[in-house]
């Protein structure tokens, strides 16, 4: 909403307090690459902000066509951002498929920028256009900016002589150019990324610097729009901030982890959309460390972690839904010799390969219960794309302090997004020390310790230690393979009794808003900031409403049945058909209102608002 206007350049500038831009084009067009350059630009102006990238799942998926459409959403703001906006305030639309695509959530009068050039008569075929949207009328209802970017880009390189794909390739950055100017951007940063980004090809960093100076320059010179806008720096807690996408915190999360603890981090991991990035970003810290190793599979990936953490190595292991169904028998394997894992799941829309690159939170239940036989595991979940650094370090503590493999739930949007992330002081991190056994009186390789039942943790070829391990049946402390009936029986329950145990050392469930009352909003995992930005909203609208976000998902915090009984109803939104709901309500018999979506998109904070406003 505008809160001020002033004159400059000949134009109108409206400040405003938020605003949500969508960049939309093939996916050959280079959409999230400007999207990101427009984050880190309004990140380093202090903007607080939150993104969504929406991409194909096809490598390439036929041009011009609707299942090719790659978008980029941000929303950038001089207040606390929650989300990346329900709808947009400006679409740059870069062909027919992205228009037809994007246009029915594109605000009433809001900004649309058209590349022209793109809107020929096979161009709209391929859409799926009988007419052409620019000439019917239909877009009335917008403020549509026609440019020709395609033929612009080509004007402004024309010197370079490079060949015409080169240089239309460049046409997102003369769209971003544009930008820019629309909303009081520097250049700077990105000008500085082109020269670190193409270093060494002389002409890409000049085809590329031209482009975007192009797209800026013609905006001064034509005025093509009426009015610019401006949005002030966010008034964020003092810090040192960095803008962070999930995968990349998760990464720094396991790093200071393996850092904090001394021991050496393995990650044995397979390829998979959208967890494959971890793998990428943990890649770069060889210097501290870190071994990276690309399996040949899922399975061999867990089995080589697992032997990592034999060895005395924190294990971790990351994958989507389908690679933890491979992986499921190994997991049984290190829940039953206990040994840390760290198994991460960035989930995505299923069944089977189902919807690759959108998000999806239906992996809860195979975490709790994906393996044969009775195989209870730790499981949390990260809330944000900078929360996962602090969950990843969680994860990494509970495995080690309790030798029990943890499974750590993200998601394709968590993953994918980006937000400000204030740098933590690492004194503020929990220390923690694996329980590493090196003398050999009285050794027992399953002599528990009396709090939290984790076994010690004996190092292959320290004298004295040797010991048995594998997927039969062991005896209670000596570890030799057994089948008594009595002994199984009670290791069962022994496992069970540790993970349950992990509750005794976690922090009570906080309650943001009264401690109890009428209606309580309950969520996990990604549907953190929709669920926080619907609370805002209905609090402004006098709705007494309070809010409560898990982390720990099993086991669950001590106090969490006592919040859900002090609340006359519970409403829980969730990427699933309920998965969360059945569970808690199988566990504690209160009665909760499930709220599902299963649309491979996240939620909108309007559609939880909505919902409150109904219960309220």
């Amino acid at each position: 909403m505008a809160s001020q206007t002033t004159q400059e350049k000949g134009g109108t500038t409206l400040e405003q307090s938020s605003v949500v831009i969508r960049f939309a084009g093939d996916s050959g067009d280079g959409m999230q690459l400007t999207g990101s350059q427009f984050t880190a630009t309004s990140a380093l102006a202090g903007n607080d902000l939150a993104t969504f990238p929406d991409f194909p799942a096809e490598i390439r998926a036929p041009a011009g066509t609707l299942p090719g459409v790659s978008g980029y959403q941000i929303n950038f703001s001089s207040d606390q951002v929650f989300t990346p906006g329900d709808v947009p305030d400006a679409l740059v639309a870069m062909n027919p498929a992205a228009l037809k695509a994007n246009i029915d959530e594109l605000k009433p009068q809001g900004i649309l920028i058209v590349n022209t050039d793109a809107f020929k008569a096979n161009d709209l075929r391929k859409a799926g256009y009988d007419e052409n949207p620019l000439e019917n009328g239909s877009l009335d209802g917008y403020r549509t900016v026609k440019v020709e970017l395609t033929s612009l880009t080509r004007k402004s390189l024309a010197e370079l002589e490079l060949p015409t794909r080169t240089v239309d390739r460049c046409k997102n950055f003369f769209a971003l150019g544009m930008v820019y100017y629309l909303y009081g951007r520097s250049l700077e940063h990105s000008l500085a990324w082109i020269e670190r980004k193409f270093k060494g090809k002389s002409e890409l960093v000049e085809a590329n610097r031209l482009a975007l100076k192009g797209g800026y320059a013609y905006c001064e010179a034509t005025e093509v729009f009426h009015e610019t806008y401006e949005v002030a720096p966010a008034k964020l807690p003092a810090g040192t901030y960095r803008n962070i996408a999930g995968n990349q915190a998760l990464a720094l999360g396991l790093l200071a982890a393996a850092e904090k603890s001394g021991l050496s981090l393995f990650q044995g991991s397979y390829p998979i959309t959208p967890a494959s990035d971890l793998l990428h970003e943990l890649s770069k810290y060889k210097n501290h460390g870190v071994v990276t190793f690309q399996a040949e599979d899922e399975i061999a990936a867990i089995g080589a972690a697992i032997g990592a953490s034999f060895a005395g190595a924190l294990g971790i292991t990351s994958t989507s839904g389908p690679g933890i169904a491979l992986k499921a028998e190994f997991m049984s394997l290190a829940i039953s010799v206990e040994l840390p894992l760290v198994v991460i799941n960035v989930m995505r829309g299923g069944p089977s390969t189902g919807l690759p690159t959108k998000t999806e939170q239906s992996d809860l239940l195979q975490a709790m219960y994906g393996r044969h036989g009775e195989t209870p595991c730790i499981v949390i979940s990260a809330s944000s794309p900078a929360d996962c650094f602090e969950t990843a370090y969680e994860a990494c503590r509970l495995s080690v302090e309790h030798m029990t493999p943890v499974i750590m739930l993200s998601d394709g949007f968590i993953a994918n997004g980006a937000e400000p992330w204030k740098l933590p002081s690492t004194g503020d991190m929990k220390p923690f020390a694996p329980n590493y056994r090196t003398d050999p009186e009285d050794f027992l390789p399953y002599k528990r310790d009396e709090q939290t039942l984790a076994r010690p943790w004996a190092i292959p070829g320290t004298p004295g230690l040797e010991h048995r391990i594998g997927g039969l049946e062991r005896a209670e402390n000596t570890g030799n393979v057994s089948y008594d009936p009595e002994n199984h029986e009670r290791m069962v329950h022994i496992r069970a009794d540790k993970v349950a145990r992990v509750a005794d050392s976690l922090p009570p469930a906080e309650v943001d808003g009264p401690a109890g009352g009428k209606l309580l909003v309950l969520g996990w995992g990604s549907t953190y900031g929709s669920i926080c930005g619907a609370i805002r909203a209905a609090r402004q609208e006098g709705i007494e409403v309070s809010r409560l976000h898990l982390r720990h998902l099993n086991p669950f915090p001590k106090n969490l049945e006592e919040i859900l009984g002090s609340f006359e109803r519970v409403l829980l939104p969730e990427n699933n058909m309920g998965q969360l709901h059945l569970l808690l309500q199988g566990r504690f018999l209160k009665p909760i209102e499930s709220l599902t979506k299963i649309k491979g998109q996240p939620f909108k904070k309007s559609e939880i608002l909505a919902k409150i406003r109904e219960m309220a």
